[in-house]
């Protein structure tokens, strides 16, 4: 059936068409409530500029959000093993921060281009979740986008090895999980997570863990408003309150050694 269907009216008489709405359309409506809703929770909780501030040297990830069959997916990459950090290691587009760079904002969007050819006309950024001291002392920045549904990666090979993608939901509802605890002082103990991923439609296995896991699982309960089927060391109730405060007490600690 080409263009629209069309339907007749007869509960006055009349025989006058009027446009029938299609599956695909409903559906389409479907996938732009859905991203809607979760635009509005993000920016809700978008911690802004607030870390900007902090003596640690810098950088960014963007965490890629896309739509697939009404549901909402992670972008997510594969580390080159020609890399010197972390090689081979699952993460999100990102980096250092570079001197021309006017924020975090900036310095995501401009990795993403680098690393996956996500150019910036492809973007919207909805918002920043609470940063991350990570062990080689940089705060990193979670940048949190929609992805247009056109976007089709085009992989640095000195950067990227592979790029797929992630059910959100998987995060709080996986089929293999486990996290192990990490003494970072005394008085600080922290989840460190881990989940497999199985891509059937590519038959590979991915493991996403750390700081990544952690974004992406913070992201899931913060967006799809579920708690996790494991234990978390964050309050799931006060979200990211309480992931601020996680942050305060490693850059106190980080800051009395010093």
């Amino acid at each position: 059936m080409s263009q629209k269907e069309t339907t007749k009216d007869n509960g006055n008489g009349n025989d006058e068409e009027r446009p029938r709405t299609t599956q695909a359309e409903k559906f389409k409506s479907s996938e732009e409530t859905i991203k809607e809703k979760t635009k509005k929770i993000l920016r809700k909780h978008d911690v802004g500029n607030k870390f900007s501030h902090l003596p640690l040297p810098k950088a960014s990830v963007l965490i890629p959000i896309m739509i697939k069959d009404g549901e909402l997916y992670l972008l997510l990459t594969v580390r080159s093993m020609e890399l010197k950090f972390l090689p081979g290691d699952v993460c999100f587009p990102g980096g250092r921060e570079e001197p021309s760079d006017r924020d975090e904002i900036e310095t995501a969007l401009r990795e993403a281009e680098e690393e996956v050819g996500l150019h910036r006309d492809q973007v919207e950024v909805i918002s920043r979740l609470p940063p991350m001291i990570i062990t080689a002392g940089y705060l990193v920045t979670p940048v949190v986008a929609f992805v247009d549904e056109t976007f089709q990666p085009h992989s640095n090979p000195a950067e990227v090895a592979d790029v797929f993608m992630v059910p959100l939901s998987y995060f709080v509802e996986p089929e293999k999980h486990s996290c192990t605890s990490h003494k970072i002082s005394e008085e600080i103990l922290g989840l460190i997570h881990s989940f497999e991923y199985k891509d059937f439609q590519n038959n590979k296995s991915f493991k996403i863990w750390g700081v990544t896991a952690r974004f992406a699982l913070i992201l899931a309960i913060l967006a799809l408003g579920k708690k996790p089927a494991f234990t978390v060391d964050m309050d799931v109730e006060d979200l990211i309150p309480s992931c601020e405060r996680f942050l305060i007490k490693i850059y106190e600690l980080r800051k009395s050694k010093l």
